[in-house]
């Protein structure tokens, strides 16, 4: 069994009306760790969005998803009003 980390983040409100100079950013951060071998998949979560979800492969370090997290134009923008990382069980 593989244990998979998924980082969810919570938006502000208003996330679809503010996020348009910032996603360019965002989805290359996405690409980069994509690229990287480390991310999975990612999505917003719900329509309107209201939140986000990344699957990070096992083995991904905490500290690392930290500074995903601390590197996101999102986050940066103000856009990301929470984040939390859970563990999930792939079977």
């Amino acid at each position: 069994m593989a244990t998979h980390t998924i980082l969810f983040y919570d938006y502000v409100d208003d996330v679809a009306e503010r996020r348009g100079p910032h996603r360019p950013g965002h989805l290359a951060h996405i690409d980069a760790e994509k690229g990287a071998g480390r991310l999975l998949m990612a999505g917003a979560l719900g329509d309107p969005p209201h939140g986000g979800a990344f699957v990070f492969r096992p083995g991904v370090e905490p500290t690392h998803i930290e500074q995903f997290v601390q590197a996101d134009p999102y986050f940066r923008a103000g856009l990301v009003t929470a984040w939390r990382t859970e563990p999930w069980n792939v079977v």
